[in-house]
């Protein structure tokens, strides 16, 4: 790798760092109203540093830098009266006293108290699902707007009238940035937990972008999770079960990417496949991240409250296993039957099945499965063809095929494919 090429991969990285801190920090010394401003700044701020390091390389201390640049740019945002005047000044008195210092504070706790408290203000009710989302990844993560257009399948357009109208909502609604009442966060506290549970899967299962977008995707997900354990309110079992089952689910992340064989697959990554689970190297699995699971997952134990993370966690936890017990499967059988009552869906019934087809055999498996009859669902006919393979290999290859055509993206088609011809 060049030493150009390293500079940006190293902005890269400081972009996606430090952008949603200093978001999050200017969004609590100025008000969610000023939030767009913090963005330009911060936006500015990187421009400046492309610029600038592209000629004369990395300074120092590239995040003070950053930090400096920043402060002296909102500096000179206050200093323009008319700004000051009509806007920034009714927004302090709003909610706290004047002060004679009005440069952001960009000390450690500053930032972490200022993400928090980012994270339940995005996560209010007033906010459409999908745009807490969309906030999420841009104002917490630092992910660009053609990033989080890749993610949702759309275009850059929709995302900004998307992420514009979630801004406008947060001004009219008079929403500070502050941590709710101890009741209402109690409430908030499920939509945070369910943001952070999106914001995974989208790393973890995307097909859309690469590898190390999704990692990154995953990881901040992570970090907003310890963040949440780090405040006593929210570190709370339910939030201990979700970040036991995202280390166990990242500690498999690395395994499921392979390359493609010859031929394999034509157009997008074609040198980044996912790879089936019976086929993984298990020892390119994270056994620090599965240590930590199990140790989130111990705490997630010590109350009486019961998650669909939970037992989300403790599925997950056995498959952090390769070998096959009747232990095993009985124990995740048990466990499907509670998540169904919990959280049923679909997909949810279907690994209901497999895991009955593991305890029980083809033939059970395979009435139970008539019963559900989803024929829309690529996935029920995965299902059918792995219980057909080993009895009638026939009905497994149409079954396959079925899915194959029904399947939406290109990486469950390259799954299915491997089941078609499988070598």
């Amino acid at each position: 790798m060049s030493r150009m090429d390293q500079e940006h991969e190293s902005l890269r990285h400081l972009f996606q760092q430090e952008f949603s801190r200093m978001v999050a920090v200017i969004g609590k010394r100025f008000g969610l109203s000023q939030l767009e401003l913090g963005e330009d700044i911060v936006s500015e701020t990187f421009l400046l540093a492309a610029e600038t390091w592209g000629v004369r390389g990395l300074p120092p201390n590239p995040t003070a830098w950053l930090y400096a640049v920043a402060r002296q740019k909102m500096l000179y945002q206050l200093r323009r009266g008319k700004l000051l005047n009509e806007k920034i000044l009714p927004v302090l008195a709003a909610y706290q006293a004047e002060t004679d210092e009005n440069e952001p504070d960009f000390s450690v706790q500053t930032i972490r108290d200022s993400q928090l408290q980012m994270l339940f203000a995005i996560c209010t009710p007033v906010i459409a699902r999908d745009a807490q989302i969309g906030l999420a990844l841009r104002i917490l993560c630092g992910f660009g707007i053609d990033e989080i257009a890749g993610a949702f399948l759309t275009g850059k357009e929709t995302i900004n009238k998307r992420l514009f109208r979630a801004k406008v909502n947060l001004r009219t609604h008079r929403l500070t940035l502050e941590l709710p009442p101890s009741a209402e966060l109690v409430r908030r506290l499920d939509q945070v937990l369910h943001v952070i549970y999106l914001l995974f899967s989208e790393g973890y299962y995307s097909t859309t972008h690469s590898p190390t977008f999704r990692r990154d995707v995953c990881l901040e997900a992570l970090r907003l999770g310890i963040m949440l354990t780090e405040y006593a309110p929210a570190n709370v079992p339910k939030t201990n079960a979700l970040l036991a089952l995202m280390c166990f689910h990242a500690s498999r992340f690395d395994a499921r990417h392979g390359h493609a064989r010859h031929g394999q697959c034509s157009g997008g990554h074609t040198d980044d496949l996912l790879v089936l689970y019976e086929e993984q190297d298990e020892s390119r699995w994270d056994t620090a991240l599965i240590r930590q699971g199990f140790q989130y997952l111990d705490q997630s134990m010590r109350g009486g409250d019961l998650s669909a993370y939970h037992i989300e966690a403790r599925i997950a936890s056995w498959h952090c296993t390769k070998t096959d017990t009747p232990e095993k499967w009985t124990d995740i059988l048990c466990l499907y039957d509670q998540l169904l009552l919990l959280n049923p869906s679909p997909n949810v019934a279907l690994n209901r099945i497999y895991a009955l087809y593991k305890v029980s055999g083809a033939d059970v498996a395979l009435l139970a499965a008539g019963m559900l009859n989803q024929p829309g669902n690529h996935l029920y006919w995965v299902l059918l063809g792995e219980l057909h393979r080993n009895t009638d290999p026939a009905q497994a290859t149409m079954a396959f095929q079925r899915a194959y055509g029904l399947a939406k993206t290109t990486a469950d088609r390259q799954l299915i494919g491997q089941k078609l011809t499988p070598d």
